[in-house]
């Protein structure tokens, strides 16, 4: 959604601070918007654009702010606006693959209003949780936990749990799950549907903060987590049907140079049938770190195929973040 200054969520859908054990203003003043400036002949400018705005919460007082690492891939400047509306340059301090959430820190001498982290295990399905946009209360909602599951991605990634909420917010990318004790448990990525009996409904999934605390002074140190980089294939893959189906491709990507086609079926991954998108991404992982050969069985056409894609560090693919 293009962030835009008359948009606001319902007033029956925001959140009311009588309905908190915490005070709400005080965390929702954390919240921050987000804009993200990417050079055109950046490796994801093409998919993710050249122009990103979404959400950041700031979780220290100096300025350093969370958000999802998607804003701020390959970012060569970054703007954040605060509760009292004040602009204020940043800068990308580092995004993880893994869990794919990013941080950008505040340049000069600021003290802002932050939010502390907390975890996913404060709440369960059915639990009220504030989905906190920057705006206060009018760019907010009053949502419930609908799903703590596994969630995986096309674009080679996997969560073993992701917080999924609903109604979803309009504005998601970067929003903050605050949760029961006024902590931040998640940040917001995605929207999807889900299934509720016969029908469908709208959700975010969000990444849980958990993720962020074992790997944070890593990011902090050398902009990205000390653990061997996973094995990256560049190929977009689909579940349709009962079938994983190459939906995409990465230009000049491991998988495009190994003469891999976009339609055909994934069957097998160093002899191991795959059916599912997780198994399938922990099986590539399994076989060593990035650089790793990767033998895959396909279908083509009705034909067996077999070929070995030689894999790589995906962070090699991208611009680094860099100070001004």
């Amino acid at each position: 959604m293009t962030d835009n200054a008359d948009w606001e969520i319902p007033e029956e859908a925001r959140p009311h601070a009588p309905d908190y054990g915490f005070d709400l203003d005080e965390a929702l003043a954390s919240s921050v918007a987000l804009r993200a400036r990417i050079p055109e002949d950046a490796f994801t400018a093409s998919i993710l654009g050249t122009e990103r705005g979404g959400n950041g919460v700031i979780i220290r007082e100096d300025g350093l702010v969370l958000t999802i690492g998607y804003l701020i891939t390959e970012a060569e400047t970054v703007w954040l606006t605060t509760s009292s509306g004040k602009a204020l340059q940043a800068y990308p301090v580092g995004f993880d693959q893994t869990t794919g959430l990013g941080l950008v820190q505040v340049m000069g001498r600021v003290k802002l209003p932050a939010l502390s982290l907390g975890s996913v295990s404060e709440v369960g399905v059915g639990d009220d949780v504030v989905v906190a946009g920057h705006g206060g209360r009018r760019r907010s909602l009053a949502a419930r936990v609908t799903g703590k599951r596994e969630f995986a991605g096309y674009w080679e990634y996997v969560l073993d749990e992701a917080l999924f909420t609903s109604p979803a917010h309009p504005n998601w990318g970067g929003t903050g799950v605050i949760g029961p004790s006024g902590k931040l448990i998640g940040i917001g990525s995605l929207h999807v549907q889900e299934r509720q009996g016969k029908g469908q409904i709208d959700v975010n999934m969000s990444v849980p903060v958990d993720l962020l605390k074992p790997v944070l002074d890593d990011i902090l140190r050398q902009g990205r987590s000390r653990h061997p980089a996973r094995p990256w294939l560049g190929m977009y893959t689909m579940e349709a049907e009962g079938h994983l189906v190459v939906a995409g491709l990465a230009g000049g990507g491991p998988a495009a140079r190994a003469g891999i086609k976009i339609g055909d079926l994934v069957l097998a991954v160093a002899g191991e049938p795959v059916k599912n998108l997780a198994p399938l991404f922990r099986r590539v992982w399994s076989l060593g770190p990035a650089g790793v050969e990767v033998p895959m069985t396909l279908s083509r056409d009705g034909r067996t195929v077999e070929t070995k894609v030689r894999s790589a560090n995906r962070s090699d693919f991208l611009k680094s973040p860099r100070l001004h």
